[in-house]
């Protein structure tokens, strides 16, 4: 493969000093013309270079100066090109959550890994849960609730106790947060296709923000969630280390 590399970092001393390092040694490219992109980083950073370059259609290869790395690859300034030609592709759908605020205003985001609703305020939220447009649950008392994708299920939705979900299984993780009412109520599995909808009962009150990808929409009345087939974010792994792989070794830690 050429060394048609776009390398992007955060802004971590670490990150941007590989950044230097690298540049020199393969160059780089500029991004409309790059066969690959190196982010230099951690999660956070990677989620932010998948959202930040989606058109492009570039794959995008992770190299970790950040703190857990679960979407990074180890970090090695030697054999890159050798790396790149053997790396592994894990296609990722996002979600599209469209939220509606108390005053009718819209928020338009995508979420790679999670939407999750949570209460605002001092109050528990109370939300109704509306699947394919049968109502599933009338009333949720809880800190919040999760919607998350296969990737995403060893982030937020495992700290709260959801599952691990294998990357293609096509399978969304609907998980409550420290929920009060129903108080054995763990949460669902949903197909991908499903359209799931969030109502926040006695908003007044009861205040809830919607977050996608840590992108936050305050005072919301109303969310909707969809699978976007539409747009395919391509992440490269080191053979035997991809997605798929991390999902499972995170089952049997």
């Amino acid at each position: 493969m050429p060394a048609d590399i776009a390398f992007l970092a955060s802004a971590a001393p670490d990150a941007q000093a590989a950044l230097s390092e690298l540049g020199a040694q393969y160059g780089n490219c500029p991004l409309d013309s790059a066969r690959v992109i190196v982010a230099l980083g951690g999660d956070g950073f990677m989620l932010q270079t998948l959202h930040s370059t989606q058109a492009l259609d570039t794959p995008v290869y992770g190299m970790n100066r950040g703190t857990v790395g679960f979407m990074m690859n180890a970090y090695r300034t030697d054999g890159l090109l050798a790396r790149l030609e053997q790396a592994e592709m894990a296609v990722l759908n996002p979600l599209r959550m469209s939220a509606t605020r108390i005053d009718g205003t819209t928020a338009d985001v995508l979420a790679i890994n999670e939407v999750s609703l949570l209460r605002q305020g001092a109050q528990a939220a109370k939300l109704r849960i509306v699947v394919d447009g049968r109502q599933r649950l009338d009333e949720l008392v809880c800190d919040g609730v999760i919607l998350s994708t296969p990737a995403g299920s060893t982030a937020y939705n495992y700290s709260a106790h959801g599952p691990i979900l294998p990357i293609g299984s096509d399978v969304l993780a609907l998980t409550p947060v420290a929920a009060f009412r129903p108080r054995r109520w763990r949460g669902a599995l949903l197909p991908k296709d499903s359209h799931v909808r969030f109502e926040v009962i006695d908003p007044a009150k009861r205040p809830v923000m919607a977050d996608a990808d840590s992108r936050s929409v305050r005072n919301v009345l109303s969310v909707d969630i969809t699978s976007d087939n539409r747009i395919s974010h391509k992440l490269l792994f080191d053979p035997g280390h991809g997605l798929e792989e991390r999902l499972i070794r995170e089952q049997f830690v």
